[in-house]
């Protein structure tokens, strides 16, 4: 959006990120703009890395950089078990962003999930093969064991202070988790997402479990937890919904490059997707990862009027 890059222009996203009253303007910027159903906070998920002791920078046409990788034993050890007060402008921010919505539609809270963080954190940045990750995973167990196991409980903290805050739903983004099988997701991962889960679960909002590249490990991931469960688009929904169990609602999954589509193909797209939740309670329609830069925003506001035009009862 025009309004959010001419915000970049004069500040950093680590400003962005860490200036409550900022935040909370890029947050409302596309509920002023489009009929969405909630707004969902302005942050990155990277954000507890830097507290718990990691140098993070957002390298100009990089994305995200580690300047101090976790490697070994050693660098596991050293990472700080915080307990979300370090985060505090996030907190802020929603509060802020709160005010501001004044009711019109619900906030959403949001962190990165173990393995997603972890894989940053050892990698040194984004990765095609996650080498050093599962580098770590398979030789060394119980340091891997125990840095998921630190990032686990400061989620769980950061996502309890998000709620205490004003967010009125949370999500759990395991963005790389679909790198995974299914065995390895079970043993490496799953406890310490069900963790978090467990430990949210009596605090009264509703939560949501997303990743991408996940169709391998979707009853896995509704094992480890969550009320709803988020469908990227490699999978139809109606599948992956059966998979996950329709006692779950389930969140997606329209591919976000669709949106570079003519008008009439996108319409096709979204009343497929419509057809397959088949009315049924609990299909909150989303793209089923983020959305690219430069997609055209009119085809944003039209792709969200044929939704609501078709959906309707």
């Amino acid at each position: 959006m025009s309004e959010y890059r001419a915000l970049r222009a004069k500040h950093s996203m680590l400003d962005l990120c860490k200036t409550p009253e900022l935040a909370a303007q890029v947050t409302m910027q596309p509920i002023d703009r489009f009929p969405l159903d909630a707004a969902i906070i302005f942050a990155d998920i990277l954000l507890p890395l830097e507290p718990m002791g990691l140098n993070l920078e957002f390298a100009e046409g990089e994305g995200p950089v580690i300047h101090n990788p976790v490697r070994d034993r050693a660098a596991v050890e050293r990472l700080k078990v915080v307990d979300g007060s370090e985060l505090e402008y996030v907190a802020e921010a929603i509060r802020q962003a709160r005010r501001a919505l004044n009711g019109r539609v619900p906030l959403i809270g949001f962190a990165g999930a173990p393995f997603t963080l972890a894989s940053y954190a050892i990698e040194g940045g984004g990765s095609r093969n996650y080498l050093h990750t599962k580098q770590m995973m398979y030789s060394d167990p119980a340091s891997w064991h125990k840095l998921m196991d630190k990032f686990a409980r400061v989620i769980t903290g950061y996502l309890r202070r998000q709620i205490q805050a004003g967010a009125q739903a949370v999500q759990l983004f395991d963005s790389w988790v679909g790198c995974l099988s299914a065995g390895d997701y079970a043993e490496y991962v799953k406890p310490h997402v069900q963790l978090i889960f467990d430990g949210l679960k009596h605090e009264g909002v509703p939560l949501i479990h997303f990743g991408t590249g996940t169709t391998a490990i979707l009853r896995q991931m509704r094992e480890a937890g969550g009320d709803v469960i988020g469908i990227d688009w490699r999978i139809h929904l109606d599948e992956a919904w059966s998979m996950v169990g329709h006692d779950r609602a389930v969140q997606g999954n329209l591919d976000p490059l669709v949106l570079f589509a003519p008008l009439h193909e996108i319409e096709r797209r979204v009343e497929d997707i419509l057809r397959r939740a088949g009315n049924r309670p609990g299909h909150i329609f989303n793209l089923g990862h983020g959305i690219l830069p430069t997609t055209p925003v009119d085809h944003v506001a039209a792709t969200i009027d044929m939704i609501h035009k078709l959906s309707q009862r």
